[in-house]
C-alpha cells in the first residue's frame, strides 16, 4: 500500500478565529475553484486578504484577482527573503496587481454582522536575529480573509502503527514506513519540501520499491 494522503490540516492563525463569512483556508478556496464547472459563480471578495507566504499564498491571492477581486493583497511577517514563494511566483502575483505587504503579522480578524471586515495586524522587525512586534499597528479592510500559513498531516488518516517523526509519516529513502507493507510519499512524508515534482519522485522510487519486494515475496513463497 501506498499512502499520497497530502496535508489535509489547515495551520491555525495563533489568534482568535471568529466564526465568520468570508474567513476560510486558501487551500479550501483554491480546491473549489479547481472542481467548479463554472468560474462565475465561486465566491469572492472584493478586498481580499492572503496571509501567508508561500505558493498557496500566492495561488490564492492570484486566483482571487482573476475571479474579480478589486483589491488583494498578500500579508508576510518577514521580509521577502523568507517567504517560500519563489521569484517567478512573487513576480507572477505582482503582474496581476497583487500587492504584497512584508514584516506584518496578523493580531485579529475583524468581523461585523457575522462577516469578516478587516484584519489588524503589527508591524514586526528582526532584531538580534529574532522576529518582533514594532508596537505600531495598522488594519487592512477585506470582505475576505484566506489563510494559507502551511498545513499539517492529520493522524487520524492512516494506521497509528506507522511511525511519525516531526508530525509527517516516517520512511526510509525508498518511502517505505515502519510497516513492512506501507510506504508513503508527497508532503505527509516527513523531510519533504512540499514539492509536486517531489512528490512524483516519492510515487515513482517507492513504486520500484513496492514491486522488488513483491517479487522477493513471490521468490520465498
Amino acid at each position: 500500500m501506498f499512502l499520497g494522503l497530502g496535508l489535509a490540516g489547515v495551520n491555525a492563525l495563533g489568534i482568535a478565529e471568529p466564526q465568520a463569512a468570508g474567513l476560510r483556508a486558501a487551500v479550501d478556496f483554491i480546491a473549489e475553484l479547481r472542481q467548479a464547472t463554472d468560474y462565475s459563480k465561486v465566491p469572492v471578495g472584493r478586498r481580499v486578504v492572503v496571509i501567508g507566504g508561500g505558493m498557496t499564498a500566492v495561488d490564492a491571492a492570484v486566483q482571487s484577482r482573476l475571479l474579480g477581486a478589486e483589491e488583494v493583497t498578500i500579508v508576510y511577517r518577514r521580509g521577502p527573503d523568507g517567504m517560500s514563494a519563489s521569484g517567478h511566483e512573487l513576480d507572477w502575483a505582482q503582474t496581476h496587481g497583487v500587492k504584497i505587504r512584508h514584516w506584518a503579522a496578523p493580531k485579529e480578524v475583524l468581523a461585523e454582522g457575522g462577516a469578516v471586515t478587516g484584519v489588524r495586524l503589527a508591524a514586526t522587525a528582526l532584531r538580534d536575529g529574532a522576529l518582533v512586534e514594532t508596537g505600531e499597528q495598522f488594519t487592512l479592510q477585506a470582505d475576505m480573509v484566506l489563510k494559507a500559513i502551511g498545513q499539517t498531516y492529520l493522524t487520524e488518516q492512516a494506521d497509528t502503527a506507522i511511525t511519525l517523526k516531526g508530525g509527517r509519516i516516517a520512511t526510509d529513502t525508498d518511502g517505505r514506513t515502519s510497516h513492512p507493507r506501507i510506504w508513503a510519499g508527497g508532503d505527509c512524508r516527513h523531510g519533504g519540501r512540499d514539492l509536486t515534482v517531489e512528490a512524483v519522485e516519492h510515487g515513482k522510487v517507492a513504486a520500484r520499491s513496492i514491486h522488488a519486494a513483491l517479487i522477493a515475496g513471490v521468490r520465498h513463497g
